[in-house]
């Protein structure tokens, strides 16, 4: 069993738009209730199957959010970047979870225990309000991937989860590099498709001058003729 470090953290910076809608009383109970546990790289944060206890806010590091397939293949569902929450549909469903979490790199991660938001969201609207506009973008940006990992080509998909990648995480200081990396078969993972595929492709947007590759460190190099290959699909 991991031993995890227990922090205390600003919560009034790190869920910056959570306190907003609180009022004072309201902030003291999330913050005598709440701590912040720290993940290694691959570390496991919440297993399928597992009763949903806590929602969770990233407040540093990566996060995914993935399935098993069929033959040992994952298919990741989600990203999460700091500061997002997570972990709390399967609550809300009455279900365990569907899904498995683990730290990408290492992860600070606040963790908030469900019957605190429950007893929160009872008596104060406005934090509903917040909660199910998070869980509403989340199902939109869901339908939308189903749809593009079904029916876009490889060349789409993979372009697709590149700029993907790019919108969640940004890029580094050279204005080019993605600032997230990724080994290949997470890539494939992420994008539905097998490593093998994923590492052709690579090569093949290599030749053609779209990126360039330094071991896991992806250069965009042609944006436009990216974003052209993902709208073509």
């Amino acid at each position: 069993m991991v031993k995890h470090q227990h922090e205390e953290a600003d919560l009034s910076a790190s869920l910056s738009e959570v306190w907003r809608v609180l009022n004072d009383k309201e902030r003291e109970i999330l913050r005598s209730n709440s701590k912040v546990l720290h993940f290694k790289r691959n570390e496991l944060i919440y297993c399928e199957g597992d009763e949903p206890k806590d929602m969770m806010c990233l407040l540093k590091g990566k996060v995914k959010i993935y399935k098993a397939g069929v033959g040992g293949r994952s298919q990741i569902i989600r990203m999460i970047k700091p500061v997002q929450y997570f972990g709390y549909r399967a609550y809300f469903a009455q279900e365990d979870y569907l899904t498995n979490a683990s730290a990408f790199e290492a992860s600070c991660v606040c963790m908030i225990p469900m019957e605190i938001v429950t007893e929160l969201l009872k008596g104060n609207s406005n934090l509903a309000m917040f909660f199910i506009k998070q869980l509403s973008i989340d199902l939109g940006i869901a339908d939308e991937r189903t749809v593009n990992l079904t029916q876009k080509h490889i060349r789409g998909r993979l372009a697709e989860s590149l700029l993907f990648l790019k919108d969640s995480y940004g890029l580094e200081e050279d204005g080019a590099t993605l600032s997230i990396y990724l080994a290949r078969e997470d890539l494939a993972n992420l994008s539905n498709m097998t490593t093998s595929n994923a590492i052709r492709t690579l090569s093949n947007f290599v030749t053609e001058r779209i990126i360039a590759l330094d071991g896991r460190k992806i250069k965009l190099i042609d944006e436009d003729k990216l974003r052209k290959i993902s709208k073509m699909g």
